[in-house]
C-alpha cells in the first residue's frame, strides 16, 4: 500500500502547498522545490557516474526537506543510532545545502588526494544528500561498478571521554537503492504515546499543528497524514505474543529499549522468556544493562540482571542517579568491578550508602581507596565546578542544570570515606 492508497492525487497537490510530499512511503516535511533540469545536470557533473533514477525521482518532487524517523545501523561493533532527519537541497546556507556539501567534499577528496600523491579527476565516487549536521550524513555511490546507487551512512566519531559512542569515524551501507534505504526508517514507538518528552515524530506533530493552527491545513487530512505516518511504526508486540519475537533480533532489540525507556521489569521478563537476547551492543557500545543504568530505569536494571543479562566491569563507572545499595549489590554480584570512579559516581548522584558498598568492595583487593577516590573524586569537581560556573553565568547549557550541579557539587565536597 502505498500513498496514492491513503490521497487522492487534489489531497497530494494540495499536501505539496503546506511543504508535505510523500515519497518511499515516507513523509517529507517542510519540502523544499523540486531541483531544475539544469540544476540536476550541474550535480550530475561532479559525479563519477550517473544519478540513481530514484533520486533524481526525488529530487523532481523536493530538493531539500526534513525527516522524523529513527535508523538503528551496526557501525564498527556499535548498535548506532543514525540521524537521517535532513534532505539536502538547493538552495541552502553553505554546507548545510547540496552544493555546499557537494563542494565540502570536493575539497575533501582533493586533500585525500594530494597526502596519497593519488591522481583525482574532481569527480565525486560518494555524492550527500542528506544526514545531521556534521556528525551524521548520507550518500548515494554515484561510481560505476556493483556498488553503483547503494546508499551509505557515515557517522562521526567522539571523543574518547564520551562512554559507549563511536570514537572514530564509521560507515556501513543502508540499502541498495533509495527508495529501500527510505523505507528502512521506522518509527520504534508511537508518537501518539511517547514514553518521554523528547521523542521521534515530535518535529513533524508540531510542524503539522503549526500548519492546522496558522496556515488552515484541514485536520482530517492531518489526521490521516499520521495515520500514514504511523505505518512505519515498528510492531514487536504481535511477535512477542506469538512466541517468536526472539527470531527477530532487530525487533526484538527495539522491544527492549521499550522496555528500558519505560522501565518495565515485568516486559523484561516477558522477552527473557520469549527468547530475546539480552546480550550484545543495544545502544552504541551499551549493552542493555548499560542501558537502563544510564537512563536510571532502576527496576529494569534489576530484571535485566535477574534475567541473565552480561553485565559489564564498567557498569558502575557511567552511572547518572542515585541506585540503591540492593541493586549495587546485584551488580557487584553479577560482574561489576568496583572502581574509585565508581565511588565518586555514587557519590555524586546522592547515593552515599551505595559509594560505601563500592568502597568497601574496593577496599578489599586494594591499598589505595582513600588516595584513589580522592583522585577520582578531584576529577569529576574539576569538570563540575566550571560548568557550575559557565551555567550560572549564562554561557552554557547543561542537561543538569545549574541546581543540578550544585547538588552533585555540594555531594561530593561533604562527603567523607
Amino acid at each position: 500500500m502505498d500513498d496514492k492508497d491513503f490521497f487522492d492525487t487534489e489531497e497530494l497537490a494540495l499536501l505539496r502547498t503546506h511543504g508535505i510530499v510523500l515519497f518511499a512511503r515516507r513523509v517529507i516535511f517542510d519540502a523544499q522545490p523540486p531541483l531544475t533540469e539544469p540544476q540536476i545536470e550541474a550535480v550530475r557533473t561532479a559525479c563519477a557516474g550517473p544519478l540513481p533514477a530514484e533520486l533524481v525521482a526525488l529530487w523532481r518532487e523536493a530538493a531539500g526537506g526534513r525527516l522524523d524517523y529513527d535508523l538503528h545501523l551496526r557501525i564498527n561493533g556499535n548498535e548506532e543510532s543514525v540521524a537521517w532527519s535532513e534532505l539536502f537541497g538547493l538552495p541552502g546556507e553553505g554546507r548545510h545545502d547540496l552544493q555546499g556539501w557537494i563542494a565540502h567534499e570536493r575539497e575533501a577528496a582533493r586533500e585525500a588526494a594530494v597526502e596519497t600523491g593519488e591522481a583525482w579527476d574532481g569527480r565525486l565516487t560518494l555524492l550527500p544528500i542528506g544526514g545531521c549536521d556534521d556528525a551524521d550524513r548520507i550518500y548515494v555511490v554515484v561510481e560505476p561498478g556493483p556498488d553503483d546507487g547503494h546508499v551509505l551512512a557515515w557517522k562521526q566519531g567522539l571523543p574518547s571521554p564520551w562512554p559507549h559512542e563511536l570514537h572514530e569515524d564509521g560507515m556501513t551501507t543502508v540499502a541498495h537503492d533509495l527508495c529501500a534505504a527510505l523505507e528502512s526508517l521506522q518509527l520504534d514507538a508511537d508518537p501518539l504515546a511517547p514514553a518521554g518528552d523528547y521523542f521521534t515524530g515530535q518535529a513533524l506533530l508540531e510542524y503539522l499543528d503549526d500548519r492546522h493552527q496558522a496556515h488552515g491545513l484541514e485536520l482530517g487530512l492531518v489526521d490521516r497524514l499520521v495515520a500514514f505516518y504511523r505505518r512505519a511504526m515498528v510492531d514487536w508486540r504481535t511477535p512477542l505474543a506469538a512466541g517468536t519475537l526472539g527470531e527477530d533480533a532487530p525487533r526484538a532489540r527495539v522491544a527492549l529499549r521499550h522496555a528500558i525507556a519505560t522501565d518495565d521489569p515485568a516486559l523484561i521478563a516477558r522477552l527473557a522468556a520469549a527468547g530475546v537476547s539480552l546480550a550484545g551492543p543495544l545502544h552504541g557500545s551499551a549493552i542493555a544493562t548499560d542501558l537502563a543504568l544510564s537512563h536510571g530505569a532502576h527496576e529494569a536494571a534489576r530484571a535485566l540482571v535477574e534475567a541473565g543479562a552480561p553485565v559489564a566491569p564498567d557498569a558502575l563507572d557511567f552511572i547518572d542517579s542515585a541506585l540503591s545499595p540492593e541493586l549495587v549489590s546485584l551488580l557487584l554480584a553479577h560482574g561489576a568491578e568496583p572502581s574509585p570512579t565508581a565511588v565518586a559516581e555514587c557519590v555524586a548522584c546522592g547515593a552515599p550508602a551505595a559509594a560505601r558498598l563500592v568502597a568497601e568492595a574496593y577496599g578489599r583487593n586494594h591499598a589505595d581507596l582513600a588516595a584513589a577516590y580522592a583522585a577520582a573524586r578531584d576529577g569529576m569537581l574539576a569538570e563540575l565546578e566550571p560548568a557550575w560556573v559557565e551555567v550560572q553565568a549564562g554561557r552554557l547549557s547543561h542537561y543538569l542544570g545549574a541546581a543540578g550541579l550544585a547538588r552533585r557539587i555540594d555531594h561530593l565536597r561533604s562527603f567523607s570515606l
